[in-house]
Protein backbone atom coordinates (compact mmCIF):
# COMPACT_ATOMS: atom_id res chain seq x y z
CA UNK A 1 0.00 0.00 0.00
CA UNK A 2 3.17 2.20 1.29
CA UNK A 3 4.82 1.22 -2.34
CA UNK A 4 1.54 2.19 -4.61
CA UNK A 5 1.05 5.35 -2.89
CA UNK A 6 4.30 6.48 -3.47
CA UNK A 7 4.92 5.70 -6.48
CA UNK A 8 1.22 7.63 -7.08
CA UNK A 9 2.64 10.68 -5.45
CA UNK A 10 5.68 10.33 -8.04
CA UNK A 11 3.86 10.56 -10.95
CA UNK A 12 0.93 13.48 -9.93
CA UNK A 13 4.17 15.26 -8.65
CA UNK A 14 5.57 14.70 -12.24
CA UNK A 15 2.62 16.02 -14.08
CA UNK A 16 2.47 18.61 -11.63
CA UNK A 17 6.04 20.28 -12.65
CA UNK A 18 5.06 19.32 -16.14
CA UNK A 19 2.01 21.61 -16.53
CA UNK A 20 4.20 23.96 -14.29
CA UNK A 21 6.96 24.34 -16.82
CA UNK A 22 4.39 24.33 -20.28
CA UNK A 23 2.51 27.26 -21.47
CA UNK A 24 -0.89 28.02 -20.22
CA UNK A 25 -3.24 25.26 -22.64
CA UNK A 26 -6.91 25.73 -21.22
CA UNK A 27 -9.13 22.91 -21.98
CA UNK A 28 -11.33 23.69 -25.01
CA UNK A 29 -14.76 24.05 -22.74
CA UNK A 30 -12.80 26.58 -20.63
CA UNK A 31 -11.93 28.58 -23.59
CA UNK A 32 -15.45 28.44 -24.92
CA UNK A 33 -17.10 29.61 -21.75
CA UNK A 34 -14.99 32.92 -21.72
CA UNK A 35 -15.33 33.70 -24.85
CA UNK A 36 -19.40 33.29 -24.33
CA UNK A 37 -18.98 35.21 -21.08
CA UNK A 38 -17.67 38.11 -22.83
CA UNK A 39 -20.45 38.47 -25.15
CA UNK A 40 -22.90 38.36 -21.96
CA UNK A 41 -24.86 35.02 -22.66
CA UNK A 42 -23.75 32.82 -19.45
CA UNK A 43 -23.93 28.86 -20.08
CA UNK A 44 -23.77 25.76 -17.96
CA UNK A 45 -20.76 23.31 -19.39
CA UNK A 46 -21.52 20.00 -18.93
CA UNK A 47 -18.43 17.81 -17.80
CA UNK A 48 -17.98 14.54 -19.75
CA UNK A 49 -20.01 11.23 -18.96
CA UNK A 50 -18.78 8.18 -19.30
CA UNK A 51 -20.59 4.89 -18.17
CA UNK A 52 -18.81 1.90 -16.40
CA UNK A 53 -17.09 -0.59 -18.61
CA UNK A 54 -19.57 -3.67 -19.11
CA UNK A 55 -18.78 -6.76 -17.26
CA UNK A 56 -16.84 -9.39 -18.99
CA UNK A 57 -18.21 -12.14 -20.92
CA UNK A 58 -19.07 -14.79 -18.85
CA UNK A 59 -16.41 -17.88 -18.42
CA UNK A 60 -18.27 -21.50 -18.59
CA UNK A 61 -18.66 -22.85 -14.95
CA UNK A 62 -17.90 -26.07 -14.85
CA UNK A 63 -19.41 -28.23 -11.41
CA UNK A 64 -17.57 -31.16 -10.53
CA UNK A 65 -18.76 -34.68 -11.29
CA UNK A 66 -21.59 -35.98 -8.02
CA UNK A 67 -22.89 -39.03 -7.44
CA UNK A 68 -25.75 -39.69 -4.78
CA UNK A 69 -26.09 -42.50 -2.18
CA UNK A 70 -27.78 -44.10 0.11
CA UNK A 71 -26.67 -46.17 3.33
CA UNK A 72 -28.68 -49.37 4.30
CA UNK A 73 -29.96 -47.57 7.45
CA UNK A 74 -31.24 -44.48 4.96
CA UNK A 75 -28.67 -42.11 5.49
CA UNK A 76 -28.87 -39.83 2.11
CA UNK A 77 -25.34 -39.70 0.96
CA UNK A 78 -23.64 -36.82 -1.89
CA UNK A 79 -19.85 -37.79 -2.54
CA UNK A 80 -18.44 -34.76 -5.51
CA UNK A 81 -14.95 -35.28 -6.48
CA UNK A 82 -12.88 -32.21 -6.83
CA UNK A 83 -8.89 -32.70 -6.59
CA UNK A 84 -8.07 -28.88 -6.85
CA UNK A 85 -6.94 -28.87 -3.07
CA UNK A 86 -5.69 -31.54 -0.67
CA UNK A 87 -8.71 -31.13 1.67
CA UNK A 88 -12.13 -32.67 2.16
CA UNK A 89 -15.15 -31.18 3.11
CA UNK A 90 -17.70 -33.75 5.56
CA UNK A 91 -20.97 -31.70 5.99
CA UNK A 92 -24.13 -33.32 7.61
CA UNK A 93 -27.83 -31.66 8.00
CA UNK A 94 -30.25 -33.13 9.92
CA UNK A 95 -34.02 -32.10 9.39
CA UNK A 96 -34.83 -30.88 12.06
CA UNK A 97 -34.48 -27.28 13.83
CA UNK A 98 -35.88 -24.07 15.52
CA UNK A 99 -39.48 -24.42 13.45
CA UNK A 100 -39.23 -28.11 15.39
CA UNK A 101 -39.68 -26.77 19.08
CA UNK A 102 -41.98 -27.87 21.30
CA UNK A 103 -44.23 -25.16 22.59
CA UNK A 104 -42.86 -23.19 25.43
CA UNK A 105 -39.41 -25.23 24.77
CA UNK A 106 -38.22 -22.04 22.52
CA UNK A 107 -33.98 -22.23 21.69
CA UNK A 108 -34.21 -26.29 22.57
CA UNK A 109 -32.93 -27.01 18.90
CA UNK A 110 -30.18 -24.53 19.04
CA UNK A 111 -28.81 -25.45 22.24
CA UNK A 112 -29.23 -29.18 21.32
CA UNK A 113 -26.63 -27.94 17.63
CA UNK A 114 -24.49 -26.20 20.43
CA UNK A 115 -23.67 -29.27 22.73
CA UNK A 116 -23.10 -31.76 20.58
CA UNK A 117 -19.79 -30.89 20.23
CA UNK A 118 -18.91 -30.30 23.98
CA UNK A 119 -18.69 -33.73 24.98
CA UNK A 120 -19.43 -37.11 23.40
CA UNK A 121 -18.64 -40.77 23.08
CA UNK A 122 -15.83 -40.66 25.45
CA UNK A 123 -14.30 -37.69 24.83
CA UNK A 124 -14.68 -34.23 26.57
CA UNK A 125 -15.28 -30.66 25.05
CA UNK A 126 -11.40 -30.18 25.10
CA UNK A 127 -10.67 -33.51 24.02
CA UNK A 128 -12.95 -32.98 21.00
CA UNK A 129 -11.21 -29.93 20.30
CA UNK A 130 -7.66 -31.00 21.22
CA UNK A 131 -8.00 -33.54 18.29
CA UNK A 132 -9.48 -31.62 15.44
CA UNK A 133 -6.82 -28.70 16.54
CA UNK A 134 -4.20 -31.44 16.22
CA UNK A 135 -5.03 -32.30 12.51
CA UNK A 136 -5.63 -28.67 11.48
CA UNK A 137 -8.80 -29.02 10.83
CA UNK A 138 -11.88 -27.79 11.47
CA UNK A 139 -15.01 -28.97 13.46
CA UNK A 140 -18.41 -27.06 13.85
CA UNK A 141 -21.96 -27.88 14.95
CA UNK A 142 -25.29 -25.50 14.37
CA UNK A 143 -28.89 -25.12 13.93
CA UNK A 144 -31.24 -22.86 11.89
CA UNK A 145 -34.78 -22.63 11.29
CA UNK A 146 -35.32 -26.07 9.69
CA UNK A 147 -31.90 -28.02 9.92
CA UNK A 148 -29.56 -28.94 12.48
CA UNK A 149 -25.73 -29.17 11.10
CA UNK A 150 -22.76 -31.09 11.80
CA UNK A 151 -19.31 -30.38 9.50
CA UNK A 152 -15.67 -30.81 9.51
CA UNK A 153 -12.99 -30.02 7.16
CA UNK A 154 -9.50 -31.27 7.16
CA UNK A 155 -6.93 -32.66 5.08
CA UNK A 156 -7.56 -35.72 2.73
CA UNK A 157 -5.26 -37.41 5.81
CA UNK A 158 -7.35 -36.73 8.17
CA UNK A 159 -10.80 -38.32 7.03
CA UNK A 160 -10.63 -40.86 9.29
CA UNK A 161 -10.75 -38.62 12.55
CA UNK A 162 -13.32 -36.41 11.25
CA UNK A 163 -15.86 -39.23 10.98
CA UNK A 164 -14.88 -40.63 13.94
CA UNK A 165 -15.38 -37.19 15.84
CA UNK A 166 -18.46 -36.55 13.95
CA UNK A 167 -20.30 -40.04 14.15
CA UNK A 168 -19.66 -39.72 18.25
CA UNK A 169 -20.96 -35.83 18.27
CA UNK A 170 -23.61 -37.06 15.52
CA UNK A 171 -24.44 -40.62 17.90
CA UNK A 172 -23.47 -40.71 21.02
CA UNK A 173 -23.33 -36.71 22.94
CA UNK A 174 -23.20 -36.81 26.35
CA UNK A 175 -25.19 -33.82 26.98
CA UNK A 176 -23.00 -33.14 30.32
CA UNK A 177 -24.83 -31.00 33.21
CA UNK A 178 -21.79 -28.81 33.56
CA UNK A 179 -21.60 -27.93 29.52
CA UNK A 180 -25.30 -27.71 29.57
CA UNK A 181 -25.18 -25.02 32.40
CA UNK A 182 -22.37 -23.12 30.40
CA UNK A 183 -24.02 -23.02 27.52
CA UNK A 184 -27.18 -21.82 29.08
CA UNK A 185 -25.11 -19.01 30.68
CA UNK A 186 -23.47 -17.96 27.36
CA UNK A 187 -27.20 -18.15 25.48
CA UNK A 188 -29.12 -16.41 28.05
CA UNK A 189 -26.47 -13.17 28.55
CA UNK A 190 -26.32 -13.07 24.21
CA UNK A 191 -30.22 -12.70 24.62
CA UNK A 192 -29.62 -9.98 27.52
CA UNK A 193 -27.37 -8.19 24.94
CA UNK A 194 -29.89 -8.57 22.16
CA UNK A 195 -32.70 -7.25 24.06
CA UNK A 196 -31.21 -3.94 24.24
CA UNK A 197 -29.90 -3.89 20.05
CA UNK A 198 -32.10 -2.17 18.30
CA UNK A 199 -31.04 -3.97 14.85
CA UNK A 200 -31.73 -7.35 16.57
CA UNK A 201 -35.11 -6.35 18.06
CA UNK A 202 -36.19 -5.01 14.69
CA UNK A 203 -35.50 -8.20 13.30
CA UNK A 204 -37.28 -10.58 15.55
CA UNK A 205 -39.94 -8.35 15.38
CA UNK A 206 -40.37 -8.53 11.72
CA UNK A 207 -40.27 -12.27 12.08
CA UNK A 208 -43.18 -12.38 14.34
CA UNK A 209 -45.12 -9.97 12.58
CA UNK A 210 -44.50 -11.61 9.47
CA UNK A 211 -45.42 -15.13 10.44
CA UNK A 212 -47.42 -14.26 13.37
CA UNK A 213 -47.35 -17.37 15.98
CA UNK A 214 -46.48 -19.53 13.58
CA UNK A 215 -42.74 -21.64 14.46
CA UNK A 216 -41.36 -19.16 11.65
CA UNK A 217 -42.20 -16.28 14.14
CA UNK A 218 -41.25 -17.41 16.97
CA UNK A 219 -37.69 -16.64 18.90
CA UNK A 220 -35.29 -19.44 17.81
CA UNK A 221 -32.91 -18.42 20.53
CA UNK A 222 -35.23 -18.92 23.23
CA UNK A 223 -36.38 -16.57 25.93
CA UNK A 224 -34.99 -16.51 29.63
CA UNK A 225 -37.64 -18.25 30.77
CA UNK A 226 -38.01 -20.62 28.59
CA UNK A 227 -34.00 -21.26 28.46
CA UNK A 228 -34.35 -21.62 32.25
CA UNK A 229 -36.59 -24.10 31.90
CA UNK A 230 -34.83 -26.64 29.40
CA UNK A 231 -33.43 -30.03 31.19
CA UNK A 232 -31.08 -32.30 30.54
CA UNK A 233 -34.15 -34.79 29.36
CA UNK A 234 -35.22 -32.19 26.91
CA UNK A 235 -31.97 -31.93 25.34
CA UNK A 236 -31.72 -35.93 24.89
CA UNK A 237 -35.34 -36.51 24.06
CA UNK A 238 -34.76 -33.70 21.12
CA UNK A 239 -32.21 -36.01 20.14
CA UNK A 240 -33.26 -39.04 20.46
CA UNK A 241 -36.56 -38.41 18.02
CA UNK A 242 -34.33 -36.48 15.15
CA UNK A 243 -30.69 -37.14 14.89
CA UNK A 244 -31.78 -40.40 13.28
CA UNK A 245 -29.94 -41.39 10.13
CA UNK A 246 -33.12 -41.82 7.95
CA UNK A 247 -33.86 -37.58 8.72
CA UNK A 248 -29.66 -37.11 7.79
CA UNK A 249 -28.03 -35.94 4.89
CA UNK A 250 -24.12 -36.14 4.50
CA UNK A 251 -21.75 -34.69 1.67
CA UNK A 252 -18.48 -35.59 1.43
CA UNK A 253 -16.25 -33.31 -1.18
CA UNK A 254 -12.89 -32.90 -1.60
CA UNK A 255 -9.72 -35.29 -2.75
CA UNK A 256 -11.37 -38.60 -2.14
CA UNK A 257 -12.61 -41.21 -4.67
CA UNK A 258 -16.19 -42.70 -4.12
CA UNK A 259 -15.06 -46.36 -2.83
CA UNK A 260 -12.56 -44.41 -0.20
CA UNK A 261 -15.27 -42.05 0.88
CA UNK A 262 -17.67 -45.05 1.16
CA UNK A 263 -15.89 -47.14 3.00
CA UNK A 264 -15.18 -44.43 5.61
CA UNK A 265 -18.71 -43.86 6.03
CA UNK A 266 -19.46 -47.31 6.51
CA UNK A 267 -17.58 -47.84 9.49
CA UNK A 268 -18.59 -44.90 11.49
CA UNK A 269 -22.32 -44.37 10.29
CA UNK A 270 -22.97 -48.23 9.27
CA UNK A 271 -24.36 -49.05 12.70
CA UNK A 272 -26.53 -45.72 13.56
CA UNK A 273 -30.06 -47.31 13.60
CA UNK A 274 -33.06 -45.63 12.20
CA UNK A 275 -36.31 -45.04 13.77
CA UNK A 276 -39.67 -43.51 13.09
CA UNK A 277 -39.10 -39.65 12.57
CA UNK A 278 -41.94 -37.79 14.28
CA UNK A 279 -44.75 -36.38 12.58
CA UNK A 280 -44.50 -32.68 11.98
CA UNK A 281 -47.69 -30.41 10.91
CA UNK A 282 -48.20 -26.78 11.62
CA UNK A 283 -50.88 -23.99 10.91
CA UNK A 284 -50.38 -21.89 7.93
CA UNK A 285 -48.82 -18.37 8.59
CA UNK A 286 -51.34 -15.70 8.56
CA UNK A 287 -51.87 -13.45 5.42
CA UNK A 288 -50.11 -10.65 5.14
CA UNK A 289 -51.72 -7.57 7.69
CA UNK A 290 -50.43 -4.25 7.38
CA UNK A 291 -49.41 -2.98 10.64
CA UNK A 292 -46.73 -0.76 12.63
CA UNK A 293 -45.24 -1.37 15.84
CA UNK A 294 -42.71 1.60 17.13
CA UNK A 295 -40.68 0.25 19.66
CA UNK A 296 -39.25 3.22 21.84
CA UNK A 297 -35.82 3.36 22.89
CA UNK A 298 -35.14 6.73 24.02
CA UNK A 299 -32.22 8.82 23.14
CA UNK A 300 -31.34 6.71 20.05
CA UNK A 301 -29.60 8.85 17.40
CA UNK A 302 -31.22 7.07 14.80
CA UNK A 303 -34.11 4.19 14.05
CA UNK A 304 -33.62 0.59 12.59
CA UNK A 305 -36.45 0.32 9.66
CA UNK A 306 -37.93 -3.13 8.92
CA UNK A 307 -40.81 -3.66 6.27
CA UNK A 308 -42.05 -6.75 4.48
CA UNK A 309 -44.67 -9.18 4.13
CA UNK A 310 -44.92 -12.96 3.59
CA UNK A 311 -43.66 -15.00 0.82
CA UNK A 312 -42.75 -18.27 -0.84
CA UNK A 313 -41.58 -21.37 0.28
CA UNK A 314 -38.00 -22.18 -1.41
CA UNK A 315 -39.33 -25.25 -3.22
CA UNK A 316 -41.91 -22.38 -5.26
CA UNK A 317 -42.04 -22.56 -9.02
CA UNK A 318 -41.57 -19.09 -9.45
CA UNK A 319 -38.75 -18.48 -6.53
CA UNK A 320 -36.32 -17.54 -9.63
CA UNK A 321 -38.32 -14.78 -10.99
CA UNK A 322 -39.47 -13.60 -7.16
CA UNK A 323 -36.10 -13.79 -6.30
CA UNK A 324 -34.67 -11.57 -9.09
CA UNK A 325 -37.06 -9.01 -8.39
CA UNK A 326 -36.21 -8.92 -4.90
CA UNK A 327 -32.71 -8.70 -6.37
CA UNK A 328 -33.67 -5.04 -7.78
CA UNK A 329 -35.70 -4.01 -4.99
CA UNK A 330 -32.62 -3.96 -2.50
CA UNK A 331 -30.03 -6.77 -4.04
CA UNK A 332 -27.16 -6.75 -5.30
CA UNK A 333 -26.68 -5.92 -8.74
CA UNK A 334 -29.31 -3.62 -8.44
CA UNK A 335 -30.62 -1.94 -5.45
CA UNK A 336 -33.39 0.70 -6.10
CA UNK A 337 -33.33 1.36 -2.36
CA UNK A 338 -29.57 1.99 -2.10
CA UNK A 339 -29.95 4.64 -5.12
CA UNK A 340 -32.93 6.17 -3.40
CA UNK A 341 -31.84 6.54 0.31
CA UNK A 342 -28.55 6.58 -0.30
CA UNK A 343 -27.27 8.21 -3.60
CA UNK A 344 -30.57 10.51 -4.15
CA UNK A 345 -31.84 11.36 -0.78
CA UNK A 346 -28.56 10.97 1.85
CA UNK A 347 -30.64 9.33 4.62
CA UNK A 348 -28.59 6.32 4.84
CA UNK A 349 -25.62 3.98 4.41
CA UNK A 350 -27.13 1.57 3.53
CA UNK A 351 -30.31 -0.19 2.39
CA UNK A 352 -31.17 -3.71 1.61
CA UNK A 353 -34.50 -6.26 0.63
CA UNK A 354 -33.45 -9.99 0.97
CA UNK A 355 -36.08 -13.05 0.48
CA UNK A 356 -35.81 -15.37 2.70
CA UNK A 357 -37.43 -19.19 1.83
CA UNK A 358 -37.70 -21.62 4.04
CA UNK A 359 -39.20 -25.05 3.47
CA UNK A 360 -43.20 -24.03 4.36
CA UNK A 361 -42.99 -20.00 3.45
CA UNK A 362 -40.67 -16.83 3.43
CA UNK A 363 -40.48 -13.70 3.47
CA UNK A 364 -39.43 -10.32 1.79
CA UNK A 365 -37.81 -7.99 4.12
CA UNK A 366 -36.44 -4.35 3.22
CA UNK A 367 -34.11 -3.31 5.80
CA UNK A 368 -32.15 0.16 6.52
CA UNK A 369 -31.20 2.46 8.98
CA UNK A 370 -31.43 6.68 9.23
CA UNK A 371 -31.44 9.47 11.52
CA UNK A 372 -34.15 9.83 14.08
CA UNK A 373 -35.43 13.20 12.22
CA UNK A 374 -35.33 11.11 8.82
CA UNK A 375 -37.46 8.24 10.25
CA UNK A 376 -40.92 9.09 8.41
CA UNK A 377 -39.01 10.05 5.07
CA UNK A 378 -37.20 6.89 4.82
CA UNK A 379 -40.14 4.97 5.54
CA UNK A 380 -42.13 6.35 2.75
CA UNK A 381 -39.35 5.89 0.53
CA UNK A 382 -39.12 2.27 1.34
CA UNK A 383 -42.67 1.79 1.21
CA UNK A 384 -42.82 3.31 -2.45
CA UNK A 385 -40.09 1.68 -3.49
CA UNK A 386 -42.29 -1.57 -3.24
CA UNK A 387 -45.32 -0.06 -4.70
CA UNK A 388 -43.25 1.19 -8.04
CA UNK A 389 -41.81 -2.61 -8.20
CA UNK A 390 -45.32 -3.66 -8.41
CA UNK A 391 -46.67 -0.95 -10.75
CA UNK A 392 -44.00 -0.59 -12.82
CA UNK A 393 -42.20 -2.91 -15.39
CA UNK A 394 -38.82 -3.21 -14.85
CA UNK A 395 -36.18 -1.94 -17.52
CA UNK A 396 -33.80 -4.86 -19.20
CA UNK A 397 -30.60 -2.80 -18.22
CA UNK A 398 -32.26 -3.00 -13.84
CA UNK A 399 -32.40 -6.90 -14.21
CA UNK A 400 -29.54 -6.96 -16.16
CA UNK A 401 -27.66 -5.93 -13.68
CA UNK A 402 -28.98 -7.97 -11.13
CA UNK A 403 -28.58 -11.25 -13.37
CA UNK A 404 -24.81 -10.27 -14.33
CA UNK A 405 -24.03 -9.74 -10.74
CA UNK A 406 -25.58 -13.04 -9.38
CA UNK A 407 -24.12 -15.27 -12.53
CA UNK A 408 -20.75 -13.98 -12.13
CA UNK A 409 -20.91 -14.34 -8.14
CA UNK A 410 -22.42 -17.89 -8.71
CA UNK A 411 -18.68 -19.33 -9.06
CA UNK A 412 -16.87 -17.78 -6.00
CA UNK A 413 -19.79 -20.16 -4.35
CA UNK A 414 -18.33 -23.32 -5.71
CA UNK A 415 -14.74 -22.71 -5.22
CA UNK A 416 -13.58 -24.75 -2.12
CA UNK A 417 -14.90 -28.25 -1.20
CA UNK A 418 -16.84 -27.22 1.79
CA UNK A 419 -18.88 -24.41 -0.33
CA UNK A 420 -19.87 -27.36 -3.02
CA UNK A 421 -21.13 -29.45 -0.35
CA UNK A 422 -23.26 -26.48 1.28
CA UNK A 423 -24.73 -25.79 -2.59
CA UNK A 424 -25.63 -29.74 -3.09
CA UNK A 425 -26.96 -30.08 0.11
CA UNK A 426 -29.34 -27.65 0.06
CA UNK A 427 -30.66 -29.01 -3.25
CA UNK A 428 -31.23 -31.97 -1.57
CA UNK A 429 -32.58 -30.38 1.26
CA UNK A 430 -34.64 -28.31 -0.01
CA UNK A 431 -35.78 -31.37 -2.35
CA UNK A 432 -35.12 -29.60 -5.78
CA UNK A 433 -32.77 -31.46 -8.36
CA UNK A 434 -29.20 -31.59 -7.90
CA UNK A 435 -28.64 -31.37 -11.63
CA UNK A 436 -29.83 -28.17 -11.65
CA UNK A 437 -26.67 -27.03 -10.28
CA UNK A 438 -24.63 -26.79 -13.62
CA UNK A 439 -27.44 -24.79 -15.19
CA UNK A 440 -27.19 -22.23 -12.87
CA UNK A 441 -26.42 -19.30 -15.05
CA UNK A 442 -29.44 -20.90 -17.35
CA UNK A 443 -31.67 -20.52 -15.50
CA UNK A 444 -31.52 -17.04 -14.10
CA UNK A 445 -30.22 -15.76 -17.77
CA UNK A 446 -33.86 -16.95 -18.70
CA UNK A 447 -35.73 -14.71 -16.55
CA UNK A 448 -37.28 -11.66 -18.55
CA UNK A 449 -38.60 -8.71 -17.31
CA UNK A 450 -42.14 -9.66 -18.19
CA UNK A 451 -41.71 -12.82 -16.00
CA UNK A 452 -40.67 -9.74 -13.64
CA UNK A 453 -43.58 -8.01 -13.74
CA UNK A 454 -45.68 -11.23 -13.94
CA UNK A 455 -44.30 -12.36 -10.35
CA UNK A 456 -44.74 -9.02 -8.72
CA UNK A 457 -47.58 -7.55 -9.30
CA UNK A 458 -48.70 -11.15 -7.64
CA UNK A 459 -46.22 -11.55 -5.01
CA UNK A 460 -46.11 -7.60 -4.04
CA UNK A 461 -48.52 -6.42 -1.60
CA UNK A 462 -47.96 -2.81 -0.86
CA UNK A 463 -50.81 -1.99 1.11
CA UNK A 464 -50.13 -5.29 3.80
CA UNK A 465 -46.80 -4.58 4.69
CA UNK A 466 -45.70 -5.33 8.43
CA UNK A 467 -43.76 -1.93 9.62
CA UNK A 468 -41.25 -2.38 12.51
CA UNK A 469 -39.48 0.86 13.60
CA UNK A 470 -37.06 0.83 16.31
CA UNK A 471 -35.30 4.28 18.15
CA UNK A 472 -36.52 7.49 19.91
CA UNK A 473 -40.01 7.58 19.41
CA UNK A 474 -40.87 11.07 20.94
CA UNK A 475 -38.83 12.40 17.88
CA UNK A 476 -40.41 10.72 14.81
CA UNK A 477 -43.90 9.60 15.36
CA UNK A 478 -45.75 13.19 15.10
CA UNK A 479 -44.34 12.75 11.28
CA UNK A 480 -45.87 9.08 10.18
CA UNK A 481 -49.40 10.63 9.99
CA UNK A 482 -48.10 12.87 7.23
CA UNK A 483 -46.47 10.06 5.45
CA UNK A 484 -49.69 7.75 5.68
CA UNK A 485 -48.73 5.85 9.15
CA UNK A 486 -50.22 7.28 11.54
CA UNK A 487 -52.12 4.19 13.08
CA UNK A 488 -48.86 2.02 15.06
CA UNK A 489 -48.52 0.53 18.22
CA UNK A 490 -46.06 1.74 20.82
CA UNK A 491 -44.02 -0.76 22.61
CA UNK A 492 -40.73 0.34 25.22
CA UNK A 493 -37.93 -1.62 24.18
CA UNK A 494 -37.77 -3.07 27.56
CA UNK A 495 -41.14 -4.19 27.32
CA UNK A 496 -40.84 -6.36 24.03
CA UNK A 497 -42.39 -9.47 24.42
CA UNK A 498 -42.07 -11.74 21.38
CA UNK A 499 -44.68 -14.50 22.60
CA UNK A 500 -47.40 -11.34 23.64
CA UNK A 501 -50.10 -10.21 20.84
CA UNK A 502 -49.34 -6.52 21.24
CA UNK A 503 -45.56 -7.14 21.81
CA UNK A 504 -46.02 -5.89 25.32
CA UNK A 505 -44.62 -7.95 28.58
CA UNK A 506 -46.82 -8.99 31.39
CA UNK A 507 -45.63 -9.45 34.87
CA UNK A 508 -46.87 -12.99 34.37
CA UNK A 509 -44.16 -13.45 31.22
CA UNK A 510 -47.29 -15.48 29.17
CA UNK A 511 -49.06 -14.35 26.38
Amino acid sequence: MKLKAALTLGVFGALTALVAASPRLDPPWQAMSERLGSTGVQSRVEWPRENPPRPLAARPVTFPPYDVRKLANGMQVVLVSQNEQPAISVRMLIRAGAVHDPKGKHGLAMMTATLLDQGAGTRTAAQIAEEIDFIGGVLGTGAGTDLSFVNAVVMKDGYEIALRLMSDIVMRPTFAPEEIERQRSQALSALKVSTEDPEAVADRIIDRLIYGFHPYGMPGGGTPESLAGLTRADFQDYHRRYFVPNNALLAVVGDIGAAEAMAGLEKYFGAWQPADVPGFSVTEPPDATRRVIVVDKPNAVQTEIRVGHIAIPRKHSDYEAIDQAVKILGGEGANRLQQVLRSQKQLTYGASADLDSYRLAGAVIAETDTQTANTAEALRVVVDEFTRLQRERVSGGELEGAQDYMVGHFPLTIEVPDQIATQVLNQLFYELPVEELPRFRERILKVTPDEIQRVARWFIRPSQLSIVLVGDADKFVADLKGVGFGSFERVPIEQVDLLSADFLKRRSGGR
